[in-house]
């Protein structure tokens, strides 16, 4: 967990990250592998530190960060794939949400998996219906703790399992049907616009 002091740019790296996901995730889909990799890490390697070490907290944050966008920027394919799992998890924890019930984890890895293949086979759809919504949702949770919401700056700061629920917000509705309309509107811009013409994200083509 990170100090709470660190707060407000945590939230402006959540919004920035995630609005850059949400509209163009496809054409620098390396750079939202980066942002997401560098948050991922930070988080997960803040998570071994007490809060009230704050130097030392930062020094970790920012090594697990940059340890986390390396893995995910060269393990392409690796990205792809926990982009389709991740599909597969939100797709069966709303489906139970819809029935009242929780999904059991059985379940959850059985999708996922599933949800990994699928976007191994159909790569560039994936990538722009993952970054549109994940992008939405980040930019969500960010946008709410800069505005002071009390679970979004819990969620900026907290495990990093907490970063990415489909319900930032546990006492209200408006948050999921505001981040599944700007991830609608995120897929339509990056389908019609940014997509456009383009075979594959941006850099993948070229040879090292």
């Amino acid at each position: 967990m990170l100090p709470a002091t660190l707060q407000t740019p945590a939230a402006l790296i959540l919004l920035a990250g995630g609005l850059l996901a949400c509209f163009v995730g496809y054409r620098v889909f390396r750079v939202v592998l980066a942002i997401y990799g560098f948050i991922i890490g930070a988080l997960l390697a803040s998570s071994f530190m007490p809060a009230d070490q704050t130097l030392w907290m930062i020094l970790t944050w920012l090594a697990g960060g940059i340890v986390g966008a390396l893995i995910l920027i060269v393990a392409y394919f690796a990205g792809v794939a926990l982009l389709g799992a991740g599909i597969g998890a939100a797709a069966a924890h709303m489906a139970s949400a819809a029935l009242g019930t929780e999904p059991t984890l059985l379940v959850v890895i059985l999708v996922s998996i599933v949800g990994a293949l699928a976007a191994l086979a159909l790569q560039r759809y994936v990538i722009i219906v993952a970054t549109a919504f994940g992008g939405a949702q980040t930019a969500l949770i960010g946008g709410a703790a800069l505005m002071g919401d009390p679970a979004a700056l819990q969620a900026t700061v907290g495990a990093v399992y907490r970063v990415y629920p489909l319900d930032p917000l546990p006492q209200t509705t408006w948050d999921l049907w505001i981040a599944l309309a700007l991830g609608v509107v995120g897929l339509v811009v990056q389908l019609a616009v940014t997509a456009d013409g383009k075979k594959r994200p941006e850099r993948l083509t070229r040879r090292a």
